[in-house]
């Protein structure tokens, strides 16, 4: 081919170029109407957390999932959206919307097409459809980039001292009603208290302190004579020249799949594709109220060449346990306290009895469509772990050094995409490997293995799986995510998995099933529904068989939605939800619940409001309903409910100005089939349980 044929083919594409630029910019007013209506990312969001909240197994799980970290961060981006010509692999990832399909089609269409424009050149990335734009319009912009200074550190600090910006947030939750518990065990007021600042400059200086005093703790007395019950400091630099990352007190970590190590949560079974991906982040700062899952001491990441990284971390910290005081095995740690309430005497009793160091680290390969990466962790407790080794947990592990070594793997080739990760630890080994592919546009595929053995144990590992532990499973999923039509959106899954050994109320090894199916249809942007069927089979002990007899056990579950907004004012989401619960040989239990919320904001006078009632009708704890409900900043709350009863909510926010915030949330539950709620400590003497919910956030 001639020079010239070549130069006339080169304007030729060129002007094609220009010319879907145009064409996307005209589109873009098929877009703005449902940006300007409601901010869809948020409810993607709430609708996330929900099912992962509800529909992965949490039966033998004492930890409670804490999103406070991952909505904090997205709060961030909202104030402070991306620049997508400048955007990195991982700043995308925080968005759990998007797939690694998705991530790496918008970073190739930059790099061949150079930067963007217009933000309405997204319709032109391959695989980016027009729901998923609408997610990521409120976290993003579009603004040119010349050649970046080189980085220094003096310039860094100075403009960190002009521009950084300070954040006071402060929660208190008041109970209108008292538990057994305050009569006689219970050590401090019914009063919950945190308080957390902040300062952030850019995405790369973080500094924070968080303090928190639980329901039941006291203040400034016995054993919280400091005042309040958890402190905790966390600084990290981010992307400050070859320095990646630096952490210097409280922070978390999370590599490959999380089979090794990982504190992201925003993973597990839900309808939507991309929450099955790995948001594997690296290091970052700890800055929520949880008290089990994160790491206290130094961790950086280094650029040792352009695809080459290493990270390194140790960590030093107290945990809460029981310790034997006897004649022979006096000293050795019988079980590891992982709630964070110090209420009572006996809970005060087990505060930081035991000292666990961690060290470790990761190296990290990435070019183009490949990645790998091996991560290693060694901890070390100051007395013996030895647990009681009988049951489902007979093969937990004992002593007080362990170990776990993985190596991550990830390739990408046209629309599919492929990554898992293989561990061992002190004994036994796990494995999760992933498949997604995308046939045409509008469609994903994704096909799932996990094999993690019955005595595999990480303590901070996090993965897929319908167990809440990377131990004792096998399984194989397959999901599908289509729009075949305008309009109309269709996922379907199913998984099989097992269990080789016991597990919490099976008293043999077991198996089950889980599949799902949800239509959505969403007609115009400020109107949408959809209609979910889920079903389940499991095999659980009989109660009462004291685990000689095992049946299998059905759970379907029938949910439709409707949401609706009137422009910018007023917002309604109604739920129908239907549970039916039966094992072999036993009368099906039920359960009902009609939800209705309702929300409304004005603009000119900064407010907003939303009130939300519910009615349940439940036969027993296994046909019991969940519903979410909007909440305080950086908190997400989906509370399950049994029996009969109704409950309602008021939220009102005000924002007085751009430095402060003020939100307040009142809440009642009333049963109509019973006269205590709740039992022990906790029992409630009534019907009734209401409680007030305030926070208040100053920005200078």
């Amino acid at each position: 081919m001639s020079v010239k044929k070549q130069e006339e083919r080169y304007i030729l594409l060129m002007k094609t170029i220009q010319l879907l630029r145009l064409i996307s910019i005209i589109n873009s007013l098929l877009i703005i109407p449902a940006c300007s209506a409601q901010n869809p990312s948020e409810t993607v969001l709430e609708d996330i957390l929900e099912d992962l909240s509800v529909n992965n197994d949490t039966d033998n799980s004492v930890n409670t999932l804490n999103w406070e970290n991952e909505l904090e961060e997205l709060s961030n981006r909202l104030q402070e959206p991306v620049n997508l010509n400048a955007a990195t692999r991982e700043q995308l990832r925080q968005f759990p919307f998007l797939s690694d399909i998705q991530i790496e089609h918008l970073l190739a269409y930059i790099y061949i097409h150079g930067q963007m424009e217009t933000i309405y050149e997204l319709q032109l990335v391959e695989d980016m459809d027009k729901q998923t734009i609408q997610y990521l319009l409120p976290f993003v912009y579009i603004k040119a980039i010349n050649n970046e200074p080189v980085f220094r550190w003096k310039t860094m600090l100075k403009s960190a001292g002009k521009y950084g910006k300070n954040e006071l947030l402060t929660r208190f939750d008041i109970p209108f009603y008292k538990r057994k518990g305050y009569e006689h065990t219970y050590l401090g007021p019914s009063v919950y208290n945190s308080v957390k600042y902040s300062f952030r400059y850019s995405d790369r200086l973080y500094a924070g302190v968080v303090a928190e005093k639980d329901a039941g703790e006291p203040f400034g007395a016995l054993h919280n004579r400091y005042g309040y019950d958890y402190y905790s400091f966390y600084l990290l630099l981010k992307d400050c020249g070859r320095l990646k990352a630096l952490a210097v007190g409280n922070y978390r970590l999370s590599f490959g799949q999380g089979l090794v190590i990982s504190t992201d949560y925003l993973m597990g079974k839900t309808v939507y594709a991309s929450s099955f991906n790995s948001r594997s982040s690296g290091i970052k700062k700890h800055s929520s109220t949880d008290e089990y899952n994160y790491f206290r001491g130094v961790a950086a990441t280094v650029s040792l060449a352009k695809d080459w990284d290493i990270s390194g971390f140790y960590s030093h910290r107290s945990l809460d346990g029981v310790i034997t005081d006897g004649v022979i095995t006096d000293g050795e740690i019988t079980s590891i306290y992982k709630t964070g309430l110090h209420r009572s005497q006996k809970e005060a009793d087990k505060k930081n009895l035991f000292t666990m160091q961690l060290t470790g680290g990761n190296v990290s390969y990435q070019h183009n469509r490949i990645k790998l990466g091996i991560t290693g962790i060694y901890y070390l407790f100051n007395r013996s772990y030895e647990p009681e080794l009988t049951g489902y947990s007979k093969y937990n592990l004992h002593g007080n050094n362990f170990y776990n070594l993985g190596i991550d793997y990830a390739y990408r080739w046209h629309r599919f995409s492929f990554q898992g990760e293989t561990a061992i630890g002190k004994q036994g080994w796990a494995s999760l490997n992933r498949l997604q592919y995308s046939p045409v546009q509008n469609t994903q595929i994704m096909l799932i293995h996990r094999f993690y053995s019955y005595n595999y144990w990480a303590m901070f590992a996090h993965s897929f799986g319908e167990g809440s532990t990377t131990q004792n499973e096998q399984g194989y999923y397959i999901g599908m995510e289509t729009s075949p039509f305008a309009y109309w959106k269709f996922f379907a899954s199913f998984d099989l998995f097992s269990f080789p050994w016991k597990k919490y109320r099976v008293n043999k090894p077991s198996r089950g099933t889980d599949g799902l199916f949800q239509t959505t249809f969403t007609p115009r942007s400020n109107l949408s529904m959809y209609l979910r069927y889920r079903y389940k089979q499991k095999e659980r002990d009989w109660t009462g068989s004291k685990g000689t007899l095992t049946l299998p056990i059905f759970h379907h579950q029938l949910r439709y939605r409707l949401n609706y907004s009137l422009g910018d004012v007023l917002s309604s989401r109604t739920t129908l939800d239907y549970n039916h619960f039966h094992s072999q040989d036993r009368a099906a239990n039920k359960g009902y619940q009609v939800t209705q919320m309702i929300s409304s904001q004005l603009p000119w006078a900064r407010l907003f409001a939303d009130v939300q009632g519910s009615y349940f009708f439940t036969d027993d704890y296994d046909s019991r309903v969940y519903i979410s409900e909007s909440g305080l900043l950086y908190t997400f709350y989906t509370p399950s409910f049994q029996g009969r009863g109704f409950r309602c909510t008021f939220r009102l926010r005000y924002e007085l100005n751009k430095h402060f915030l003020l939100i307040t949330k009142f809440g009642e539950t009333v049963y109509l089939d019973r006269n205590e709620i709740g039992s022990g400590n906790d029992l409630i003497c009534g019907n009734k349980k209401a409680d007030m919910q305030m926070q208040l956030r100053i920005k200078f």
